[in-house]
């Protein structure tokens, strides 16, 4: 019997991409008097996408908007979820963001926001700001506008997440930085790789970077300014398999590019890196710690660091912890594959700074 073909997987709608939405509607309506139909905001994956609100309304301080998520086909516990924005104006110069009812709020270091702050991520809040920045120019107001995020019934999603253990208490996060949610452990995005890889060597290429994502994706691109676009495969979480098929395709070298959070578990020998697949291993980072030297109470904080880019922060004086890290990043890589290839690794700071790299082959 042959095997049924995989029905194509409907890509979704970021919380960051929501949230955007949610704003532009709300502050239209408010500028306008009329709330729109819909609205169009550009995402960073350079496409445009248009979102319907599911209500508009208008509250004590200026109007709130309510943007239903889609996340496609993705296992996602915020498909669903009511993603609202409120806007008022305020004396105040400037765009004020912050979070509300269900978004959660940072209270431990090594998160993209600082401790205090609502975890609307970095991504998501330049899209929000963007976007009403250019309504406000189009106006051409001269008040400052206040924009809270909401999403009722978001504590309670939260229970559903790590966002706890993570140390972001009361609500979700606000995500996302391509503005698209791609179904994870999906043949589509699987075979998506291999057509990425088959163009690569159908281009020439011997030695292809593969990364965990859009940013990752454009280090590595200041980094081998000398490999052409078509050597740079987006391998989402895939770590193991797209090191298989560049074997199998003929790659002679592959460089992989990521941060800490994902190629920490690279580290310890996972190749699956879905945030869902396996914990990160604190005592692990702890014992590349004590080789790198650090002293008792330094591998301590390590083990007791809230995420992987905060035991990176911990260890930012220490360029040997990172040469372990990528040594244990390369040498697994070629022993998943079984050797024929040769492995380097490059390990990104969130901003991009390099933090370390290193090579293996066998």
């Amino acid at each position: 019997m042959k095997p049924v073909p995989d029905k194509p997987l409907r890509t979704g709608y970021t919380t960051g991409s929501c949230a955007t939405a949610a704003a532009k509607i709300a502050l239209q309506t408010l500028i306008t008097g009329e709330a729109p139909e819909s609205v169009a905001i550009y995402l960073p994956a350079k496409q445009w996408a248009h979102f319907s609100p599911e209500f508009v309304k208008a509250t004590e301080l200026g109007v709130k908007a309510g943007v239903k998520k889609d996340a496609g086909d993705d296992p996602d516990v915020t498909h669903g979820a009511m993603i609202c924005a409120e806007v008022s104006w305020t004396d105040k110069p400037g765009i004020h963001l912050d979070g509300g009812e269900g978004v959660g709020r940072a209270t431990k270091p090594g998160l993209d926001v600082e401790p205090g702050e609502a975890a609307i991520n970095p991504v998501p809040r330049r899209m929000i700001t963007e976007a009403v920045n250019e309504l406000l120019q189009e106006c051409g107001a001269s008040k400052g506008i206040s924009v809270v995020i909401s999403i009722p019934d978001g504590e309670e999603l939260a229970k559903k997440t790590l966002n706890a253990r993570l140390g972001i208490l009361g609500g979700l996060s606000i995500l996302g930085t391509s503005g698209i949610v791609r179904p994870f452990s999906t043949a589509a995005f699987r075979a998506s790789i291999v057509k990425a890889i088959e163009v690569a060597v159908a281009s020439g290429c011997k030695h292809v970077a593969a990364t965990t994502g859009g940013r990752s994706e454009k280090y590595a691109m200041e980094h081998l300014p000398e490999l052409p676009e078509e050597a740079f495969i987006e391998m989402g979480d895939f770590v193991g398999f797209t090191l298989k098929h560049c074997k199998r395709l003929g790659i002679e070298k592959v460089t992989l590019a990521g941060m800490p959070g994902k190629f920490s578990k690279v580290a310890q020998g996972v190749m699956m890196v879905h945030s869902k697949s396996a914990p990160v291993d604190m005592n692990f980072l702890a014992q590349m710690a004590e080789e790198a030297g650090a002293f008792p109470e330094e591998i301590e904080q390590v083990r007791n660091a809230n995420t992987a880019t905060h035991a990176a922060e911990i260890m930012a004086d220490y360029p040997a912890f990172f040469s372990v890290f990528c040594q244990n990043c390369s040498e697994n890589a070629v022993r998943e594959v079984r050797g024929g290839l040769v492995v380097d690794t490059l390990l990104f700071a969130m901003k991009g700074q390099l933090l370390g790299k290193a090579e293996y082959s066998e």
